[in-house]
């Protein structure tokens, strides 16, 4: 079974860590589930690093698989916010070791493949690997660190915004991709909307034209995703399923977050929790139906 796991898995697992913090409002019992399946997962796919290193070794040699590994950092960084109340400050250890992790796979990418840039293997995972660092921000306030926050969100930025140009070329100029990886377009709806939640929760003193911005994007960006959502959960099940996980999970928590912060500066807020409500169903509907399918992939012979 620990042979059987993919590289995306860590994908799922860092869907589960985020929507514990979706949830989190409904039932401290809900998060603590969703954090106990989201460190399995991890645990599961941290058996394989160690027990078939080899496999994980020439999967890094993949652009896809490399990108995608940015996820097993990413849930790291959120899981150690999970792990505070359990050993208290010790937990800022496993968060400094996460984005440590991020910034070794930022570097290892970046030599890789960056350097030598074929745009025939871009894809929209390239966005976990320099923008995934921003859970970094979403977290820090858990730790009084938000001074680091606040940087990483704005490195975060300039990485998601240059990537949004990048990225959005490749998938214009070359529209042939292979089934497999066809499910990762919906990581589109991820970077902006976590550059958001990042910003709220770092950044001192916040700006409502930053925050509209990046709302009225990531909601472009979300219901572009939301439209061939359909066509990708057509598909046989591949790994990359896990990209329909995080990504509508960070956009349910950017949305509502940014609701709760335009209601408190004193804004007609509107419809706009019927959307948060919406967007949580889907999250909630998207997990529970990846794991589903991966438990079923890793149990079948």
């Amino acid at each position: 079974m620990i042979k059987k796991v993919p590289i995306p898995m860590a994908g799922l697992s860092l869907g589960f860590a985020a929507l514990g913090n979706l949830l989190q409002s409904y039932s401290e019992s809900i998060r603590l589930v969703c954090g106990i399946i989201s460190a399995v997962l991890a645990i599961l796919f941290l058996c394989k690093c160690i027990f078939h290193f080899d496999m994980v070794k020439e999967d890094m040699k993949n652009p896809v698989m490399a990108s995608i590994s940015g996820t097993f950092s990413m849930a790291v960084i959120l899981l150690s916010a999970y792990a505070k109340p359990f050993i208290g400050g010790s937990a800022v250890y496993i968060w400094y070791i996460g984005i440590a992790l991020h910034v070794l796979l930022m570097l290892y990418f970046t030599a890789r493949f960056l350097y030598k840039l074929n745009m025939k293997t871009v894809f929209a995972s390239y966005y976990i690997v320099y923008v995934g660092i921003v859970t970094a921000s979403v977290t820090a306030p858990a730790f009084g660190l938000t001074g680091v926050g606040t940087g990483i969100f704005w490195f975060g930025l300039v990485c998601c915004l240059i990537l949004l140009v990048l990225v959005t070329m490749r998938y214009v100029k070359y529209r042939e991709i292979a089934e497999p990886a066809r499910p990762l377009f919906c990581i589109y709806t991820a970077p902006v909307s976590l550059c958001l939640a990042g910003y709220l929760q770092s950044v001192e003193t916040k700006s409502v034209t930053m925050v509209l911005f990046l709302m009225v994007l990531a909601g472009i960006l979300y219901i572009t995703v939301l439209v061939y959502l359909p066509r990708f959960l057509a598909l046989p099940f591949y790994p990359s399923y896990a990209a329909f996980t995080f990504p509508v999970v960070i956009s349910a928590i950017a949305m509502k977050m940014s609701t709760a912060f335009l209601a408190k500066m004193g804004y007609a807020v509107g419809f706009l929790p019927v959307i948060v409500l919406a967007e949580t169903v889907i999250a909630v509907c998207l997990v529970v139906y990846v794991f589903i399918r991966y438990m079923k992939f890793l149990v079948n012979r």
